[in-house]
């Protein structure tokens, strides 16, 4: 019963967090969550912290490094945005998720204060800066003995950009969030590396030459230590394995061989060797081989590139820009021996739509357009038009309620799989709501991993 009850003030909360300003809105201050951070007794500076921003690979990296952490006997805490089924999943702590109680007790200590900085702010404290500082606060009544905090949208800016970093993580950078970051990879550099602190280290995965540029002026500009992928360390070797991928990576105090990564794709293999570098970083020290291969073989990152569904195999893939579609296309074209591809895709309208269908052009046979339930997304109709300059009509199918369109596309591939003894595969991807609510359709299927 009481489990009941904590569910229908769980739900209660989210509506709450829900009626405030959306996290895909922003207004360029820190006034809000600095005046809130101050009213709570600034929890945020009770422990240390590896921040981490970046276009792609952000929660990945951030899983990793909490899983390298956790085997070097640190308590950790792991705040990470959005999530996939429940905004529980964005504050973790000793590698699980907060629970609900913790969750309600957490909002019932805060509530009263985000109701104070409200009515003395210009515009009303944000979903997302309600949801960071109950993590902030979750870290410290838990005690946690690091946090390692992903940035929502940029970095300057970003709520999470309060805290006093000893290490920064930048993953690859590439065009999303142009409305509010910029229209070039320059300009939204220039905002991410707003989370960089004096005097601290900055961990950077590789990057293109303009965005390198951009960054590194940053650094030089808060005196702080780089540490970049291909020069300090770097992903030596990788080779495909049995559900997943080994690698030998040179980390900045040694190297680190037959490390097991259970995550399918180049980029997991490269967010690899960031994570290790920022861990070593923060420790100051080599870590012992032998942790680091039992903490790489424990990480999983639940909506990237997950098989959730066998026979016939479903992967379901949060990719929501070009960059992080072409991520997902180019592991499923070199990492898989699929003979056909079904995509069901629902993406949010404020994307670049034209950029992400391109590139899942290069992976699917076919095409299932659907709807994913958020206010954001995108209509299938107007989804179908863009569609239309990237696959024939004969490779599209509209159906606009998800459970409908994941289920002929399973049914499609079982059949292809019958008749032709082949290897085909469903994949659902276009947002992180795609990604969740398709998880939330598969539980109630047969078959589940």
């Amino acid at each position: 019963m009481k489990d009941k009850e904590n569910l229908v003030r769980l739900n209660e909360i989210a509506a709450a967090l829900n009626k405030r300003w959306p996290e895909n809105q922003i207004e360029p201050s820190l006034d809000r969550i600095l005046a809130l951070v101050d009213a709570l007794g600034s929890p945020h500076l009770t422990y240390p912290t590896i921040h981490i921003a970046g276009t792609n690979g952000k929660t990945s990296t951030a899983r990793m490094i909490d899983q390298l952490l956790a085997n070097l006997g640190y308590r950790v805490g792991r705040y990470t945005s959005p999530h996939l089924e429940s905004f529980t999943e964005r504050i973790s702590i000793k590698g699980e998720p907060i629970s609900d109680l913790e969750m309600i007790k957490t909002y019932e200590d805060i509530h009263l204060y985000l109701d104070l900085i409200d009515s003395r702010q210009p515009h009303p404290i944000s979903y997302f800066e309600a949801l960071t500082e109950m993590a902030f606060v979750a870290f410290a009544e838990h005690p946690v003995d690091i946090a390692v905090i992903e940035a929502g949208m940029g970095g300057q800016w970003d709520a999470t950009n309060v805290i006093s970093s000893q290490v920064s993580v930048m993953t690859p950078i590439g065009l999303d969030h142009m409305e509010y970051l910029g229209n070039t990879v320059e300009a939204i550099a220039q905002t991410k590396a707003g989370i960089f602190k004096p005097e601290s280290n900055v961990v950077l995965a590789a990057q293109s030459a303009q965005v390198a540029k951009v960054l590194l002026a940053q650094v030089a500009k808060v005196s702080a230590q780089p540490f970049r992928q291909g020069v300090e360390f770097s992903l030596k070797n990788r080779a495909l394995a049995v559900g997943g991928q080994l690698l030998s990576i040179q980390g900045v105090y040694g190297d680190y061989d037959e490390i097991f990564l259970p995550l399918y794709g180049d980029h997991q293999g490269n967010n690899a060797a960031v994570a290790l570098a920022a861990v070593e970083v923060f420790a100051g020290v080599k870590l012992d081989t032998e942790l680091v291969q039992d903490a790489f073989s424990k990480v999983s990152s639940p909506g990237r590139c997950e098989i959730v569904y066998k026979d016939p195999t479903v992967i379901i893939d949060a990719a929501h820009n070009p960059h992080g579609v072409s991520a997902i296309a180019n592991t499923l074209n070199t990492e898989f021996d699929f003979e056909l591809v079904v995509g069901v895709v629902a993406v949010l309208a404020d994307k670049d739509v034209a950029g992400i269908l391109k590139n899942l052009a290069t992976t699917l046979d076919y095409l299932v357009i659907t709807e994913n339930g958020s206010n954001r997304a995108m209509n299938k109709d107007e989804l179908a038009k863009i569609a239309s300059q990237y696959f024939k009509a004969e490779q599209v199918e509209i159906i606009g309620d998800m459970n409908s369109a994941i289920t002929y596309a399973i049914e499609k591939v079982a059949l292809y799989n019958q008749v032709n003894d082949g290897v085909a595969a469903v994949v659902i991807t276009g947002s992180v709501a795609t990604a969740g609510m398709a998880r939330s359709i598969i539980k109630g299927l047969a078959r589940v991993k």
